[in-house]
């Protein structure tokens, strides 16, 4: 069972580019405050911080792109499920 992710067994969960875009946030957020102070220390943790969200705008677009193959795949209501697999595949019809 997924305890953040949109799964068949939490079908509240959010999508992995929606939990990714939260986390981004936080991250700019705090960054705003940090580059107020001129430490070394904090210029560390802003350049840091800089390459996590590059890293996460990569993801971001992966994770996209994961969702559109589901949907192109599966259907919109399977693929909003997170559910990878054809409803024929789990014993329900088609």
């Amino acid at each position: 069972m997924t305890k953040l992710l949109v799964s068949d067994t939490n079908s509240t969960g959010a999508k992995l580019e929606d939990v990714l875009r939260v986390l981004r946030n936080d991250i700019i957020t705090r960054c705003n405050r940090a580059v107020r102070d001129s430490n070394p220390d904090a210029e560390k943790v802003i350049n840091n911080n800089m390459r996590i969200l590059q890293l996460l705008a990569e993801c971001i677009e992966l994770a996209e792109a994961s969702t559109d193959a589901l949907v192109q795949a599966y259907g919109p209501e399977q693929a909003a499920k997170g559910i990878a697999r054809r409803p024929e595949a789990m014993g329900e019809p088609a």
